[in-house]
């Protein structure tokens, strides 16, 4: 997540699932004879496929697969476990050629990887060469933007099943209550209202430090996934708050022979990434004491559990900790806004040159490997098809398929939610997943050691960016890409 999401993510309570699965929404109609004829060479077979447990995955476990089954005779099997366990199990798998999976969970960053060993079947041409396979409701140009992160040449090598934004939130309940809004402008001489740049979030995040302090309340004033030995932290930092000062692509410039430094032509250790670095170790000094030890999964229970005023949360968990009172302190307080933004980062994102903050998700692929192709592709085509999304969305907060903003209990859902799928509809262009690398993992792997003697205060942030862009370079010429 951030890149890789190696998050356990909170499940969504049960009663969403069974709005869900009442309402019927989540029961494809589509085209029940031509189910049972295509699937009728392959009744029988049974298709494994391996995944993270997360609530888009169980749905497609507990709902999705069972409905195939029932109209095909195709059984699937669906894993659902951690994430390291679930990227074991797909690698060793596809690279042994044992074809113990059909099925297996893509994430986006992990996607150029396997195309470039040549793990995935192209789905486009796949269809192509078995028309007779082809389901009239499935169509991949219904996909939203974030299929084009699975796609090579234009083909399709997964169907997306989960795409999350990683949102500013902030605390509708605090920002809107009067006493503090009295003492914040009496404090700045402005109005209390979601930021808009960094300036205006620490001012806030100070503020609402010291309010807790002040007051004897657990409150502080910004989250931080901040742990200082697990990659949650480089994420946060390279996709999610570089961007916001105008460094993209973790500072890596493909176009000038893979450059790091700024020596080279590279941003990683640029003038704009000190002054991130600098920007965020500050939040995560005021931010909740858990901070130095949290990742995606503990930011989010420290914001449900009404610990911060303001964060940068993944979408998933923002959704539940608005809405579901089982596990959240704050449900129905929860406003969500764009990142807080430098100069010109607005400007990159609509040109395209840049992006302002992380658009996560993943997909589901069929391995090369897998001994049932064509039962596998049937599979694939049903979970991508208009019909299966609306319950699926209010179930699991997601939304792949440009269809699924309509249906009536989507549109409501968003209301509960306070605008978050149109937020995600209207300016998810604006965001952008993990840069193509299909060195993603090794200069994550080379770096971090470095980055996370920055968080101990083993070395300096200045001196520790320049570390770590000498260190991609060194990496990224070993591995053959920096010439």
């Amino acid at each position: 997540m951030g890149g890789m999401q190696m998050n356990v993510r909170v499940k969504l309570g049960v009663t969403v699932l069974a709005v869900a699965l009442m309402s019927g929404t989540a029961l494809a109609a589509g085209n029940d004879d031509f189910w049972a004829k295509a699937a009728e060479p392959y009744k029988g077979v049974v298709l494994h496929g391996v995944t993270e447990s997360t609530p888009p995955s169980n749905y497609i476990k507990d709902v999705l697969a069972p409905e195939f089954e029932k109209k095909t005779g195709i059984k699937v099997d669906i894993e659902t476990t951690s994430w390291d366990q679930m990227y074991d199990k797909a690698i060793k798998d596809m690279e042994a050629g044992t074809g113990i999976y059909d099925v297996v969970y893509i994430e986006q960053d992990i996607i150029y990887s396997y195309l470039a060993r040549n793990f995935l079947t192209d789905i486009t041409k796949a269809l192509k060469d078995k028309p007779e396979l082809k389901a009239s409701t499935y169509d991949d140009a219904k996909f939203t933007s974030f299929a084009n992160y699975f796609k090579q040449d234009g083909d399709l090598y997964g169907v997306p099943m989960e795409a999350f934004l990683k949102v500013y939130c902030y605390r509708k309940d605090l920002f809107n209550d009067p006493e503090i809004k009295a003492a914040f402008k009496k404090q700045t001489g402005h109005d209390l209202k979601p930021a808009t740049t960094h300036e205006e979030y620490t001012e806030i995040a100070d503020f609402f430090t010291k309010w807790g302090k002040d007051h004897n309340l657990q409150l502080w004033g910004s989250t931080a996934q901040a742990h200082t030995g697990h990659a949650a932290s480089w994420y946060e930092f390279f996709e999610s708050v570089a961007p916001t000062f105008g460094v993209y692509s973790w500072g890596i410039d493909a176009s000038k022979n893979y450059a790091a430094t700024v020596e080279h032509g590279g941003a990683m250790n640029s003038d704009k990434a000190k002054a991130a670095l600098k920007w965020w170790l500050h939040l995560r000094d005021i931010a909740p004491p858990e901070s130095a030890q949290s990742t995606w999964s503990e930011v989010a229970t420290t914001f449900a559990a009404g610990r911060a005023a303001q964060g940068l949360v993944y979408g998933e968990n923002a959704a539940w900790i608005e809405t579901d009172t089982s596990k959240s302190k704050v449900t129905g307080q929860v406003g969500f806004a764009l990142p807080p933004l430098s100069p010109g980062v607005m400007d990159d994102a609509k040109s395209g040159k840049g992006y302002v903050g992380y658009y996560d998700g993943g997909a589901f692929g069929l391995p090369v490997t897998s001994k049932n192709h064509e039962a596998a592709l049937l599979f694939l085509e049903y979970i991508g098809q208009d019909e299966v999304q609306p319950g699926w969305a209010v179930a699991a907060p997601r939304i792949t398929n440009t269809a699924t903003f309509d249906a009536p209990e989507v549109k409501d859902m968003d209301v509960k939610l306070g605008g978050f799928y149109t937020m995600l509809k209207d300016e998810g262009k604006l965001f952008a997943g993990a840069p193509p690398y299909p060195f993603h993992a090794q200069v994550r792997e080379a770096t971090a050691p470095i980055f996370y003697d920055i968080l101990t205060g083993k070395i300096g942030p200045d001196e520790g960016l320049d570390k770590m862009a000498a260190k991609a370079e060194e990496e990224l010429t070993s591995l053959g890409y920096r010439k």
